[in-house]
């Protein structure tokens, strides 16, 4: 498919031989934002990991130092006496048996994560297939699972994301929207970047970060520097 023209011209903006540094990527990603909604920009990391080793797996959960937007809807799966808890923090929907039983029955699902305690995780296998591919079913790793239903609920609305690969080795995290302040793009950009380092598997060997780009929905990608991360 030929690209436009506006977004051949945006490109010469960006040295295809230069690695940028996260400062510099952040001004060129909304400089070359080719879209008329406000485009999130995005990270894109390649991984030197091998993916058919399950130690060799990333996986971490942070709290951006900025909201990247719309927050997320949260669904709290809870026993009664949790309620309160849940809807306090945040949670947009609430419910036990009544709420599962509704979701296996029409698979809708109108929430974009969700949380649970302990004792709810038997009742939800009833919906993992439903949830599992979706990405949202609450697991202890991703720290959704848990007896303070008010400090998860909480963080998630405060912008709380899990860093994982893909199947391929790569990792894919949104780090806000072009319209965002640059400074606090910049912080969310480098939290992730020292979170990824910092959560190298130890047995992965060679180099780590093998290519890392920035890049806007539909925009050109910008190599980036982490030497400095």
């Amino acid at each position: 498919m030929p690209r436009s023209k506006r977004y051949t011209e945006l490109k010469k903006l960006i040295d295809p031989k230069k690695v940028y540094s996260p400062a510099e990527a952040i001004e060129l990603a909304k400089k070359t934002s080719t879209t008329k909604f406000d485009s999130a920009i995005e990270v894109h990391i390649r991984l030197g990991i091998d993916v058919k080793k399950s130690d060799q797996q990333l996986r971490a959960t942070i709290v951006l130092p900025h909201n990247m937007g719309k927050s997320k809807r949260v669904a709290a799966f809870v026993p009664a006496d949790k309620e309160k808890d849940a809807k306090d923090a945040g949670a947009e929907i609430v419910g036990a048996d009544d709420l599962i039983n509704e979701i296996a029955k029409t698979g809708k699902i109108d929430f974009d994560v969700a949380v649970a305690t302990p004792d709810m995780m038997p009742k939800l296998a009833k919906v993992a297939k439903i949830l599992g591919p979706k990405g949202i079913m609450p697991n202890p790793k991703t720290e959704t699972v848990g007896t303070n239903v008010k400090k998860m609920v909480e963080e998630l609305k405060r912008g709380k994301v899990t860093l994982k690969n893909d199947s391929t080795g790569n990792l894919h995290q949104a780090v806000g929207k072009v319209s965002g302040d640059s400074k606090a793009l910049l912080e969310n950009l480098e939290m992730i970047l020292a979170t990824v380092k910092k959560n190298k598997p130890a047995s992965a060997k060679g180099m780590y970060l093998r290519n890392v780009v920035l890049t806007t929905t539909m925009g050109p990608g910008i190599k980036l520097d982490t030497s400095a991360i």
